[in-house]
C-alpha cells in the first residue's frame, strides 16, 4: 500500500450507463432555454446519492463523448450511436457539465470507451486501495474483478460481484470474460457471437482450456462432456478467425488517457457556485439545496 494508505475505497462511475438508465427512468422535464433536461436531473439525483454515502471519498466517472471508437474501425458491427433519441443525444455534453460541476473527476472518452478508462484506472489504483468499485451492471466489466480488491457493483439490483459472485453468474473467472463474450455474443456493443454457442457450452469449455485459443478444433479431444459438440466446434473451426476479432472488441483496455494520481481523485465536496450556475441556467432550482457537502473553492 502506498501514501495512500488512509484511502480504504474508490468508486469509478460508468457515467454513460447512468444517462441512459435516467433518460429511461425520469419523466421529461425542460430548461428555461426549452431544451430537454429530464436525464441531466436524473444524473444529478443519482450521483448526489452516492455522493451522500459515508465511505465515497475518492471518485472518478467515465463518459463517452461519442458512442463510435477504434473498435468500429476493427469491426464495422459494433455499436454506433445511431439510433440514439435526439433528445438523449443533447444530453451527453450536460452530463459531462454535471459531473464536473458535482466535483467529481471527469474522464471523456473519444477513442476509447467510458469502459477502457474505467479498466484503466482499477488497474492503476487497485494497489492503492482497499477496494475498486466499478458502479455499473454491463457484464464486460466483470473482466476487471480480481479477488475482492476490485469489485463490481450494480445499484439497481444493490450487487455486488467479487471473483466468487463473477464465477458463480458466468461459471468462468473474470479473466476469461472477453472470450466467453466472444463466443455468446454481446448483443448491447454488436458482438455477435458465434452460431450455437450459448452461456452453457461456453463456460464449460473455457473452464476447462482457459481461453478460446485453447480449444481444440477437434472435439474428439474435448476433455469435457458438452451438447451439440460436433456443431459447436465446427461453428468454432470455420470462425476462429472471427472469435479471435471479438475477443478483441471485448477486451478492455488499460492504456485509456486517464492520467490522474490517487489524490486528484478526492472529493472535496460540490463546487457552490459552479453547481449553482449550472441549476440556474437548467432551471433544476430543487436540486439547488440537496448536496451536504459543499467546496467553495475553484
Amino acid at each position: 500500500m502506498s501514501d495512500e494508505a488512509s484511502v480504504s475505497r474508490l468508486h469509478l462511475i460508468d457515467a454513460t450507463f447512468e444517462l441512459f438508465r435516467a433518460y429511461f427512468a425520469m419523466p421529461s422535464e425542460k430548461s428555461p432555454e426549452g431544451s430537454e433536461v429530464g436525464a441531466t436531473r436524473g444524473l444529478i439525483s443519482s450521483m448526489l446519492a452516492l455522493l451522500h454515502e459515508p465511505d465515497v471519498t475518492h471518485v472518478a466517472a467515465a463518459t463517452d463523448q461519442i458512442i463510435e471508437s477504434f473498435r468500429n474501425d476493427l469491426f464495422p458491427g459494433y455499436k454506433t450511436g445511431a439510433g440514439i433519441e435526439p433528445d438523449l443525444w443533447a444530453q451527453f455534453p450536460l452530463a459531462e457539465e454535471a459531473l464536473q460541476a458535482l466535483g467529481i473527476t471527469l474522464w471523456p472518452m473519444r477513442q476509447f470507451e467510458a469502459d477502457d478508462a474505467l479498466a484503466t484506472a482499477a488497474a492503476r489504483f487497485m494497489e492503492q486501495v482497499d477496494e475498486v468499485v466499478i458502479l455499473s451492471p454491463d457484464k464486460d466489466l466483470a473482466q476487471c474483478v480480481r479477488g475482492q480488491r476490485v469489485v463490481t457493483f450494480d445499484r439497481i439490483r444493490r450487487r455486488r460481484y467479487d471473483e466468487a459472485a463473477v464465477v458463480e453468474k458466468f461459471g468462468i473467472g473474470p479473466p476469461a470474460i472477453p472470450d466467453y463474450l466472444a463466443l455468446t455474443g454481446d448483443t448491447a456493443d454488436g458482438i455477435p457471437g458465434l452460431p450455437g454457442w450459448g452461456p452453457k457450452s461456453a463456460a464449460t469449455l473455457l473452464r476447462e482450456y482457459g481461453a478460446l485459443e485453447n480449444i481444440p478444433d477437434d472435439p474428439a479431444r474435448w476433455q469435457v462432456p458438452v451438447r451439440g459438440a460436433a456443431r459447436l466446434a465446427a461453428s468454432l473451426r470455420e470462425r476462429r478467425s472471427d472469435a479471435n476479432l471479438y475477443k478483441v472488441l471485448a477486451t478492455l483496455r488499460i492504456d485509456a488517457n486517464v492520467t490522474e494520481k490517487l489524490d486528484d481523485l478526492r472529493w472535496r465536496g460540490v463546487p457552490r457556485r459552479r453547481f449553482a450556475a449550472l441549476c440556474e441556467r437548467l432551471g433544476l432550482d430543487g436540486l439547488k439545496a440537496r448536496p451536504r457537502h459543499w467546496y467553495d473553492g475553484d
